[in-house]
């Protein structure tokens, strides 16, 4: 619970010092892709301070290029 607490207080921070300066220069779309990333990365972040198992992005790499893989190891055995 203390994790949660720690990192919700790092967003909170980093929005108090990004934001302001991004809607003063008038970069909405930065401000889109910034707010989304930074909320992907919370729910990761508070995900992983829960202690909950998160997929590695390489299983699902090798499941899509698993069978690719098989087809050629079988066509040049």
């Amino acid at each position: 619970m203390i994790a949660i607490l720690g990192i919700l207080l790092v967003i909170i921070v980093i929005v108090y010092i990004e934001v302001p300066s991004l809607l003063k220069k008038g970069l909405k779309k930065e401000l889109w892709v910034f707010g989304i990333l930074l909320l992907f990365g919370t729910g990761l972040s508070i995900a992983q301070g829960l202690q909950v198992d998160i997929p590695n992005p390489m299983d699902w790499i090798k499941f899509v290029y698993k069978p690719f893989s098989d087809i050629l190891y079988g066509l040049l055995k």
